[in-house]
Order: structure tokens, then sequence, then C-alpha cells
């Protein structure tokens, strides 16, 4: 039996190239008919069509890769598709089991989002620390307006997530001299590294000059930094979250810039998008970046490989990678 592999766009389909034999990949855009719930979503990367789309071309199809940014819209239209594995292009799944039917195995996609959203961590950190936004508005005014800045060397570095995205994001900031504290759920050594665990932050947070998130989402990390929190920290630390928006309480961290006390670069953000007039837009000491950190070129090579590996799994009858929800 050939096994039909669905993804949202042709570009996607001619990377999966040369294919096994006794594999067939469908282009399948999963775009909501216009009759169905309208998703506020923008997918960025084009992974939707123009135009509404029948809900599946093919009752059958053993492997399904949802559009990248609007996914939660599309994934009932697997409600009448008899599927072996849905392949998200995201790390992140929370809620995902909502929008799924039943009988569903649900894979993410750790491997291709962690390295380039490390990336974006550490450039948001010298951004703010070197004061690289405020030298791009000279550039653009042509000012020259030299400032002495917060290096990274040297301060303790806060991080608070040490999955895949907090291993990348750790490696990456071996080289620039920091106190590295690692946090995650529960306390452990791990390869010589002593991680602390998040009972713990009340303990850790008075001296730490920079906290990086990388948290997913969720019921249990909501506001894990919140008006408690903010208020442990030092005058002139800076928060970075290249996690989820909810990991921050929005407000509480508002009131704290305002105030003087603490920075923050933000690649994600709650609410998301950022609303027009909202406090964070234009706030002296906060950065922000447009839920970037995996939105490079580094993405679609990735995300290609994980496929055709999940490809081969199924072909020999082998358990999936990453699977995360079993509906």
């Amino acid at each position: 039996m050939t096994l039909v592999v669905s993804v949202p766009r042709p570009e996607l389909a001619r990377d999966l190239e040369p294919l096994p034999d006794g594999v067939e990949v469908i282009v399948w855009p999963m775009v909501r008919s216009a009759s169905s719930p309208v998703s506020s979503e923008t997918d960025a990367s084009a992974d939707a069509g123009e135009s509404p789309e029948p809900p599946a071309p093919r009752d059958r199809i053993d492997l399904v890769v949802p559009p990248y940014l609007t996914a939660s819209a599309a994934l009932p239209l697997l409600a009448h598709v008899k599927t072996r594995l849905v392949q998200s292009q995201s790390i992140g799944y929370e809620g995902v089991e909502h929008e799924l039917p039943p009988g569903v195995v649900y894979a993410n996609a750790a491997t291709v989002h962690e390295t380039s959203t490390a990336e974006l961590a550490v450039a948001l950190t010298l951004a703010a620390q070197r004061h690289v936004d405020g030298f791009a508005l000279d550039t653009r005014a042509g000012v020259w307006h030299p400032r002495f800045s917060r290096s990274l060397a040297d301060r303790r570095v806060l991080l608070l997530g040490y999955g895949g995205v907090g291993k990348a994001v750790a490696a990456r900031l071996a080289p620039f001299e920091v106190e590295l504290v690692a946090v995650a759920s529960h306390a452990r050594d791990e390869n010589g590294i002593r991680i602390h665990g998040v009972d713990e932050l009340p303990e850790l947070l008075p001296t730490a000059e920079v906290v990086v998130l990388t948290l997913p989402g969720g019921d249990a990390t909501r506001h894990i930094i919140g008006e408690e929190e903010l208020a442990a920290l030092p005058d002139g630390a800076l928060v970075v979250n290249v996690g989820r928006g909810p990991l921050i309480d929005t407000d509480a961290l508002v009131r704290h810039v305002r105030q003087g006390r603490i920075r923050a670069a933000l690649d994600v953000t709650d609410p998301e998008p950022l609303p027009e007039g909202h406090p964070l837009w234009g706030l002296p000491g906060v950065l922000v970046s447009p839920h970037v950190g995996g939105a490079s070129s580094a993405m679609h090579p990735r995300i290609a490989a994980l496929i055709r590996r999940q490809i081969r799994h199924l072909l020999a009858g082998e358990e999936p990678e990453n699977v995360v929800v079993r509906t």
C-alpha cells in the first residue's frame, strides 16, 4: 500500500525529494472553507492558500503536515481523515488536544526550531544590553550618540527552562563568559550541570541580572514571572522571553518597566500580536520582535529532514519521533 503524505506547500513537497519507493506526497493547504470559523492567526509563511479548498483531498492520509502558523484552525479538518501521524511544524503544542479529533497521534517539531530560537534569544539579550536597538534609531536619524552599556560577560543569567531550546541557549551563552543558572520543573544534575527546581526561584531571582524564559505555555507556566517575581529582581535586570507570551504577567511587566526597574526583550507577548496602542509599544526599556524565533532559513531544511525521518519510521513500522499527544 502506498504511504500518502500531505504537506501545505509545494516548496516543502519539493524539499522531500527524492522519495522512497511506495511514498506519494500531495499538497493540501488545509484552508478552512468559507463557511468554517476563521482563525485570526496570520500565516506569514504563506502556508495557507488564497482561496478556500475542499476539506480534504483523500479520506486516508498517512502523514499529515499542517500549515505552520495556522495549524490550530486547520486541525479540525482532520475529522474525516484516517491518518497515522500528524506532524506539526511548531515545537509548542499547548491546547492542541482540543483541536484534534479522537484517535490522532500528534508529533511536535523538536529538532527544527531550537537553534534558531536560541540565536534570537542571544541576539535580543545582546541588543538590549549593548543598546543596539537605540543605535539602530540613531542610525536612521543620523545621530552620533556614544553610550556606556552593560556587558553580557560576567552577568548572572537565570535560564528558566532547560528543554531543547533552553539547552541551545545555554550552549550559545557559554562563550560569553556568563554565570549561568539553569532552572527547570524539578532539580537535578544533568551532564555535570546543576539544574535548579522552579521552587527555588524566590532564592534565585534577587541576584539574577538577566532572565531568559524558554518554557512552553499552558496552565502550569502561566504568569510564572508575575508581580512577585518581578519585584524580586534587582534594579536594571533584563527579562528576555522566547517561550510563550503568557509566561509573563504583562500588566505587571509594564508597571515595573515604567518605574525604570526592569527592562524587557520579548519575542513573544500576551496578547499576541500586540494590538495598536498597547502600552508595550514604544515603552522605553522594551524591545519587541514579532514571534520570529523559528522564522529563519534554518527552518525549511530541518522540517524537511524531520518529515523524511518520520516517513522512514512509518515505512518501517516504527514509533514516530516527538510524539506529544494521543487523542
